[in-house]
């Protein structure tokens, strides 16, 4: 059950007092309090843990200084989609930047950072085509421990100093350690915060609990994360609501496709057609990684990228965002390079993603018509 109070209700007040006196007396019961910052104020939820089948919604509701009671009919239960409160936001804004079940953010760049020439060249190339958003790998979680693991702290200050020179609004960074949320904060510290990060929890960490519950626990940057590649879809649902359980909402979800050899000879099984179940299913926006899916930049007959065919499934499906490799050289890239795309393929990539927008828009018209 969750408890939704007015916005003007202050922690210092008679009916917060009030309220949480009578949440106290419940028996069997114990609740958490999460505050959600929405654009424009500020929103206080409580949320009742145990025995609640018992309880009187309508007592609750008729407490001095309670919006509203929703009862939670999903095991996801402060990210799900609950049949008693459509209402509830399933979009926040970050940086100046509003991610949304709604709309549609393509997040392009490097799988790995390497030099910071190929940075500056990669967020040139985003400025000039009018993006916003890049990902930005600084740790790499490798399967060979020989492999290259990324260059870590040590190139967090010129990539963000660069995101600010060219007006990129957020980074989106992979984490393998709690440390790094320090790391990643430091840097912007230092660097006079001239971007902001979103943390990548990656398909290898999507059940390590204890750094979900460390990612969780923060409040300065929303949270990206991958779908575990050998897990169920609910597992990986319940990943994001250990995000959400430790305070932070603003999480978006990530599909990358599983691994099996049923995809082959793509590197994963695409699994975009999860797109609309997730959006169903909870309030997260959803992402789409055709480059760890398709793992490849070979083009089919039609003269399309197999990773633009991908990209166009889940757009078509609804995709909030798409998560996309490019490199200036992907011969010399350290990581991924042979699914990566060229800078000049941007504009192309781009124009085709608008395509699969507005056929998606059109089918969403169409679908209310006939409602």
């Amino acid at each position: 059950m969750i408890v939704i109070l007015e916005p003007s209700i202050q922690k210092n007040s008679e009916e917060y007092r009030n309220i949480m006196a009578y949440l106290d007396n419940l028996p069997n019961i114990r609740h958490n309090i999460h505050e959600v910052q929405g654009s424009q104020q500020a929103l206080t939820e409580i949320y009742l843990i145990g025995e609640t089948a018992s309880i009187s919604k309508e007592n609750i509701e008729a407490l001095p200084g309670i919006e509203r009671v929703v009862r939670v009919s999903q095991s996801y239960r402060i990210l799900g989609r609950h049949a008693a409160d459509d209402n509830r936001s399933s979009s926040f804004e970050y940086n100046g930047v509003t991610f949304s079940q709604d709309n549609l953010h393509v997040v392009a760049g490097l799988c790995a950072v390497d030099t910071p020439k190929h940075v500056e060249m990669m967020m040139k190339a985003l400025q000039e085509n009018g993006q916003t958003c890049t990902r930005m790998g600084a740790y790499k979680p490798r399967t060979n421990p020989y492999s290259f693991q990324g260059n870590g702290k040590s190139c967090l200050n010129y990539v963000f100093e660069l995101a600010g020179k060219y007006g990129i609004k957020v980074v989106v960074m992979e984490i393998t350690h709690e440390i790094h949320i320090e790391e990643s904060r430091q840097a912007l510290e230092q660097t006079g915060h001239p971007t902001g990060v979103m943390l990548q929890i990656g398909t290898r960490n999507t059940q390590n609990f204890e750094l979900l519950k460390s990612v969780g626990k923060q409040q300065n940057f929303p949270i990206l994360l991958k779908r575990g590649f050998g897990i169920t879809l609910e597992e990986s649902l319940n990943a994001a609501e250990y995000l959400a359980s430790e305070g932070n909402h603003q999480v978006i979800f990530a599909l990358r496709g599983v691994k099996t050899h049923l995809g082959d000879p793509h590197r994963n099984l695409v699994d975009f057609t999860h797109v609309p179940v997730v959006k169903r299913l909870t309030r997260m926006p959803v992402c789409i990684d055709p480059s760890h899916s398709v793992g490849n930049r070979i083009k089919a007959p039609d003269g399309l990228l197999e990773v633009q065919h991908a990209t166009a499934q889940g757009v078509i499906a609804g995709a909030n965002m798409i998560l996309v490799d490019f490199h200036p050289h992907p011969e010399k890239a350290l990581v991924d390079g042979p699914q990566a795309l060229l800078l000049e393929e941007l504009p192309w990539f781009l124009e085709d993603v608008q395509i699969a927008r507005e056929a998606y828009e059109k089918r969403r018209d169409v679908a209310a018509k006939y409602s």
